[in-house]
């Protein structure tokens, strides 16, 4: 990374497109186990079509599998994601298969979840994550931790309407440890790559917040502090896309947000984006989703973009 890609502001913008894009797609986060293993024990978990994500509260683990050159020690507090589900071996030892006697191992408790988001295209920040993360206790923030404390705490409360609170506490953890993520990544790639480019992140977090305004790869490009063919260039090369491709697949993701609020016309969500006509916006939107707004707007997340 070139030494001026970082300065001190960079936080303040991967923070606000984050936002936007983890706001922008409706996301199902559930802690589906709560769980406590004692002496030698192994715990094979398939493959999924959403991610998972465990939690360590007490005790200590290790995770191995095809994804893992070597198997990774987790300790309490520390999480680990695997945002596409891939499969994965939980286990008290580095060798799942040491006999009782080799080890002496403590209780382990760990809270285990789902999480998933639905609707609308690709989402870019799923795309840009690696096959597994971990976010260290040690090193994260005091608001990741405190969040991660008091999901343990609220694990051991038999009270009604627990699930619905773990539930919502795990959303946004599952935020934090992205945020976290992004801020520690050593190759981060797609969209959390740009977010760590000075440059690039200035020009997200202006299409972001004004994805209605009449961008061209120059008005970028003068967003970013670059020439018009240098920003194109890195751009294309980071994201993965042009920026004028990636404009349309955000234009067409607060779309959809739009059109789940009622109290904006067909008409008005076109005008919000930057489309002279709504007849220009549906043609727009039908060949980014392949439905058109109607089917979103009555179908809501189960609308099939496909």
């Amino acid at each position: 990374m070139e030494a001026d890609s970082a300065p001190a502001e960079v936080p303040e913008q991967i923070d606000r497109v984050l936002e936007t894009v983890l706001g922008a797609y409706r996301m199902r986060v559930e802690i589906t186990a709560d769980v406590r293993y004692c002496g030698t024990w192994f715990d094979r978990e398939p493959a999924t079509d959403y991610g998972q994500f465990h939690l360590v509260t007490e005790g200590e683990c290790w995770v191995g599998g095809e994804a893992f050159a070597v198997p990774l020690h987790l300790g309490a507090g520390d999480m680990i994601v695997f945002p596409s589900g891939v499969r994965h071996l939980l286990s008290s030892s580095a060798d799942a298969h040491l006999p009782e006697a080799a080890c002496d191992p403590t209780d382990t408790c760990m809270l285990c979840g789902e999480l998933e988001f639905l609707g609308g295209s690709g989402n870019p920040i799923i795309s840009a994550l690696p096959a597994y993360f971990v976010v260290r206790s040690r090193e994260s923030g005091e608001e990741f931790r405190q969040l991660a404390a008091l999901l343990a705490a609220g694990s051991r409360d038999r009270r009604w309407g627990r699930q619905v609170v773990q539930n919502k506490l795990a959303d946004s953890l599952f935020t934090m440890a992205v945020c976290e993520y992004v801020r520690c990544a050593d190759e981060p790639r797609g969209l959390l790559a740009a977010l760590c480019d000075a440059r690039l992140s200035k020009a997200l977090a202006a299409v972001h917040e004004r994805p209605g305004e009449d961008w061209t790869i120059q008005s970028m490009a003068h967003a970013a502090g670059m020439s018009r063919t240098s920003f194109a260039e890195l751009f294309a090369h980071t994201v993965g896309m042009p920026p004028i491709q990636y404009l349309a697949h955000w234009r067409a993701t607060e779309a959809r947000r739009l059109l789940k609020n009622r109290r904006f016309s067909v008409a008005a969500v076109a005008e919000m984006l930057g489309y002279r006509s709504e007849a220009a916006f549906r043609r727009f939107f039908k060949r980014l989703e392949g439905v058109g707004p109607g089917h979103v707007r009555s179908h809501g997340d189960d609308a099939d973009a496909g």
